[in-house]
């Protein structure tokens, strides 16, 4: 009988996948109605930046919730959208994406985080990378190599005021480089490499995120520990990037960065049901005034069972909407993402993507251990309390605030018992003194 719902389920998956290639394969009048709608004054200002590679998605779990992840940053792929959130996640995680961009181009991003009680940290490190071909004024081929954006990084953050009513305030920044390595030509009339001749029109990059996240419940309709709301502010690519290595006229500005700036909120009013949405607004350093439009975004996660999620997500820009399905399967220490990405551009040709990741889950650093301790403590602390026994609920309790200082049940129950304390030594003396 289990094996038979399983099929089902699964049945029903596919078809979902199918119903919605279909609607992919018909989209045409709705793609023009977006590019006329988004095509306005701002729209002269797309493109102008350099390292576009950072604002292709890396794939995994923000992708298929459309990028609707500033407000959430429950994985991995925080690193990409908000700094702070590293100090928040349950469990250290080292994560590999890839991404099958546009016709042979292709991303590789690999992902390390981890937590120390209320201090995160990550590393990432990602590449673009595309075939580079060069052919001779007779179409034969004289030069292949690949034309390569990389880039690394690296996040600190920290949760403060993190407490079991509050759950904090996190702030973090990551510190980012990046490097554009353009091929080396050939000589026009000898098909010879140049060497470093492709150099002068490579270039580097130096910048900053910096990020802010909030959790709390509100409206929540289940039990749960885990805050069901979050809230999130980033501010991405915070920087400069130089060109001209090596060339005669020395280092040089490059065009400006994809900075821009972001909030996002998560919400889960039901166990099942997660809803992501996300504001973004690109801005130019170098020109504040050569405005760019926004973009919105929309995603949801199903969580059909606690091992298979199904995820749903949508961008618009302008005139460049992008939907996205995602299968998400949860293993023991192991979760796997396959993602379909739908981009709409200005063209009645749809662009299909595929992106694929995988999450090896390392463990809480004993997090968890810690918290059933502090369970066992607080509740040993009530049934002496339950029997008046007020002095040994103050020693539990204490223990509890020795391994959480801010454990507010433990606090407020010391408060509690010490006021039954003096109240029984008060009402003692008055009858001794009567």
């Amino acid at each position: 009988m289990k094996n038979t719902k399983t099929k089902r389920f699964f049945i029903f998956v596919s078809l979902l996948f199918c119903a919605f290639n279909a609607f992919c394969l018909d989209i045409s009048d709705f793609s023009d109605f977006f590019t006329d709608l988004g095509y306005i004054d701002s729209s002269k200002n797309e493109g102008i930046t350099s390292f576009r590679s950072l604002l292709i998605p890396v794939g995994g779990r923000s992708e298929s919730l459309g990028s609707a992840y500033t407000g959430l940053c429950d994985d991995a792929g925080y690193i990409n959208f908000n700094a702070a959130a590293s100090c928040i996640l349950t469990e250290t995680q080292a994560s590999a994406f890839h991404n099958s961009w546009i016709a042979d181009s292709k991303m590789d991003t690999l992902v390390y985080t981890t937590r120390i009680d209320n201090t995160g940290i990550g590393f990432q490190a990602g590449c673009l990378y595309m075939p580079f071909t060069e052919y001779n004024i007779f179409g034969e081929r004289v030069n292949a190599s690949y034309y390569t954006e990389s880039n690394f990084a690296a996040n600190i953050s920290h949760n403060f005021l993190a407490g079991y009513d509050f759950k904090g305030l996190a702030l973090g920044a990551t510190v980012k480089s990046t490097f554009r390595s353009v091929p080396d030509y050939t000589d026009n009339n000898t098909d010879a490499i140049i060497s470093l001749s492709g150099l002068a029109q490579s270039g580097f990059g130096i910048m900053a995120d910096v990020g802010i996240m909030m959790q709390f419940n509100f409206l929540k309709f289940f039990a749960s520990r885990t805050p069901n709301v979050r809230i999130g502010l980033s501010a991405q690519n915070l920087g400069v990037a130089f060109t001209g290595i090596g060339s005669k006229t020395g280092l040089k500005l490059d065009d400006p960065l994809p900075t821009f700036f972001a909030a996002g909120m998560s919400c889960q009013f039901l166990p099942i049901i997660t809803a992501t949405f996300d504001i973004k607004q690109p801005v130019n350093l170098f020109h504040p005034e050569q405005y760019q439009i926004f973009s919105v975004s929309a995603g949801a996660i199903l969580a059909f069972t606690k091992q298979f999620n199904l995820l749903l997500g949508a961008e618009i820009k302008g005139g460049n909407p992008r939907f996205s399905v995602g299968s998400e399967l949860q293993m023991t220490n192991a979760r796997l993402n396959f993602n379909y990405t739908l981009d709409l551009t200005s063209s009645f040709n749809p662009v299909n993507r595929i992106s694929l990741s995988a999450k090896i889950l390392l463990g809480d650093r004993g997090r968890a251990e810690r918290q059933k301790i502090i369970d066992e403590l607080y509740l040993k602390g009530l049934e002496y309390y339950a029997a008046s026994e007020w002095e040994n609920a103050i020693e539990q309790w204490e223990l509890v605030l020795k391994i959480n200082k801010r454990y507010d049940p433990a606090i407020l129950g010391i408060e509690s018992a010490r006021s039954q304390i003096e109240m029984y030594e008060r009402v003692r003396n008055s009858m001794f003194f009567e």
